[in-house]
């Protein structure tokens, strides 16, 4: 099998006004990490409870490690793990047990790396969950799904709560899965976590697939910024071709280039004598925030008028 997760036209309703899924395109492939990105809203998590066989796609094809979730469900849940953004356990059991409990539903853990996964994520498995602070209750959830021996992990906001070293730990994790021939699909707000993480993305918007690729295919989609000095005076850079939101001060200048036009601005800069000079490729927050950014500015400009009518 080639193909962990193939989706193409998916369509889910909630309602005759509310169409959360329209007609919505994602491949993950087998041994490969995949970064699932859009705001609240866009359609993520109803696209993993679809895959989890919680929801029933109004149109479209769905398949899941070669199987149907919602007929199948049963028996695709034995070859996969899932961990929630916010997690909800019962209180009077300790985390151990919630780890075992959950482990037997796939059809149980490997006791060696639960150990060495309590050890890695610091977490008292002696403790009850009522106890836990809301990053331990993620930890207890991630420790049960990496213990279990599973082909697709899908991750909905998995570090939501951890901390800065937890979710070093959590990267360390993935990448050993990866190496391992697992496949990942995880959905997150963390930019930089799926930016080190995936090899492809999907950029998700209004229940349709915006975007899908790696990285190197995604970022024809923004401005490259470049930072330079040079010993003549850069005054007309602002005005040359492909050059945005230049800021010029005598000889040296911050300004961002589109990518069809990079070439020729480096070349006209070469003719002022460059003394240094930094290149940053757009990163995927850029990305994220070209498809998101009017829907933002939008929203905040609501919020302001909301609050001035008050």
């Amino acid at each position: 099998m080639t193909t962990a997760i193939a989706v193409s036209g998916l369509v889910k309703d909630f309602g005759p006004r509310t169409r959360a899924l329209d007609g919505l395109e994602l491949q993950v492939e087998t041994g490969e990490v995949h970064g699932f990105l859009g705001p609240n809203g866009a359609g993520k998590t109803t696209t993993i409870r679809v895959l989890l066989g919680l929801l029933r796609a109004d149109d479209g094809h769905v398949a899941l490690l070669g199987g149907d979730p919602w007929h199948g469900a049963a028996a695709l849940h034995r070859r996969l793990a899932y961990v929630p953004g916010e997690v909800n356990l019962w209180p009077n059991l300790t985390g151990g047990e919630v780890i075992d409990v959950l482990g037997d539903l796939r059809g149980g853990l490997d006791p060696h790396r639960r150990e060495e996964l309590l050890d890695r994520f610091q977490l008292d498995p002696t403790k009850k969950i009522r106890a836990y602070s809301k990053g331990n209750r993620q930890k207890v959830a991630l420790v049960a799904a990496f213990s279990s021996d599973v082909e697709l992990y899908l991750l909905d906001e998995p570090t939501s709560g951890l901390d800065p070293l937890m979710e070093a730990v959590f990267q360390d994790l993935v990448q050993e899965l990866r190496a391992d021939g697992r496949s990942i699909l995880l959905s997150s707000h963390i930019l930089a976590e799926v930016e080190a993480l995936c090899d492809r993305v999907t950029i998700i918007r209004a229940g349709r697939a915006a975007e899908s690729g790696t990285f190197d295919d995604l970022r024809h989609l923004t401005r490259t910024s470049v930072v330079v000095d040079t010993a003549k005076r850069l005054g007309s850079v602002g005005q040359w071709p492909g050059v945005h939101d230049a800021r010029v001060h005598d000889r040296h200048a911050e300004l961002s280039v589109d990518p069809g036009e990079l070439n020729h601005v480096l070349g006209r800069l070469v003719d002022l004598e460059v003394r240094s000079m930094v290149t940053s490729p757009p990163t995927l927050e850029e990305l994220f925030m070209r498809h998101y950014g009017e829907d933002i500015a939008v929203s905040a400009r609501d919020a302001a008028e909301a609050v001035t009518a008050r």
